[in-house]
């Protein structure tokens, strides 16, 4: 881009901050404004990062006339609402993962998006990382033959705190909505959207899922085997399985990371990359070209995806 994207941040939590330190690894975006439901919240952000406007309203960070795109960092049950005020004042948007929490509101959005021909992405960071692209690439080439199986899993140990986001329902607490959503959209992007479900739930103290195990089947007799629990740490690995060949990803798979290639005979091939910040630089990267492009969506994470993916995870969640 000839200058940088301008970034307004709505959200001071975890995923922001991190989203504001590695934008500082590229030349295409710079953050300008953040917004908060505490002014003392932003203003901490602001002076953390150097960003020029913070605000206690986010109906002020979307009218910031300085704001050329907005990235709403916000707790799942809140991505509805502050996407669509967003795009209601004609700003592209960046939404955190899961894009919402129901297919109905995905829907929403992309109809607002579509309806007033404005760039908007689910921040599936995961799809835009050197290693995935190499490995879609291989996908591509056939170089696995037909898929068989893809598998992956997503576990972490959270102390069991009631007021914690991923165990308090007010906040759309749930293994499934924070972490399955990365196996889940990783089987989406190499199998697309199943045709059978079956799915495994052990609520948690509070009673939002604790931990999830899923079976998805697909037209092609391919299946996927996805795992994820905030009850432990797993090993969040994952695998696709072709007749040809595998590939192995290294945990966290859904981060900077590596992979093998096995054949079916055995031989191996490493397939390593650079590491800079935790890789969320990538997806704002895709934001830039994209808008520079004239474009109101991405090809690596399509809005009719991010759909369909919603409404599998909203279908697991029957099992609850």
């Amino acid at each position: 881009m000839a200058t940088p994207l301008r970034w307004g941040i709505i959200g001071t939590g975890g995923i922001a901050r991190t989203f504001a330190s590695d934008l500082r690894q590229i030349d295409e975006g710079v953050v300008v404004a953040v917004g908060s439901r505490s002014k003392s919240s932003a203003d901490d952000f602001a002076a953390q990062f150097d960003v020029g406007h913070s605000y206690g309203f986010y109906e002020q960070l979307v009218a910031d006339p300085d704001v050329d795109c907005v990235y709403v960092a916000t707790p799942h049950p809140m991505h509805h609402e502050n996407t669509m005020l967003a795009l209601g004042h004609d700003k592209p948007v960046l939404v955190e993962k899961a894009f919402t929490m129901t297919g109905a509101e995905a829907r929403d959005l992309v109809a607002l998006a579509r309806e007033r021909n404005l760039f908007l992405m689910e921040a599936m960071w995961t799809r835009f990382l050197p290693h995935v692209i190499a490995l879609r690439a291989l996908l591509a080439e056939g170089v696995l033959g037909e898929i068989v199986t893809v598998m992956a899993d997503h576990g972490k140990w959270f102390e069991p705190d009631p007021g914690f986001r991923l165990f308090a329902p007010e906040l759309g607490g749930g293994a499934l909505l924070d972490l399955g959503v990365y196996p889940v959209s990783f089987a989406s992007m190499i199998l697309g959207t199943p045709r059978r479900i079956q799915a495994m739930i052990t609520p948690s103290f509070t009673g939002v899922d604790g931990q999830t195990s899923m079976l998805f089947g697909y037209d092609s007799g391919a299946q996927a085997v996805l795992t994820c629990t905030s009850l432990a740490r797993s090993s969040t690995r994952a695998s696709i399985v072709g007749t040809d060949a595998r590939i192995d990803i290294e945990g966290d798979f859904y981060a900077p990371t590596s992979f093998v290639l096995t054949t079916r005979s055995g031989d191996e091939r490493s397939f390593d990359f650079e590491r800079r910040g935790r890789g969320l630089q990538y997806e704002a990267l895709e934001v830039a070209r994209c808008i520079t492009a004239g474009e109101t969506e991405s090809a690596l994470m399509p809005l009719d995806e991010s759909v369909a993916i919603m409404d599998t995870m909203e279908e697991v969640l029957r099992a609850l």
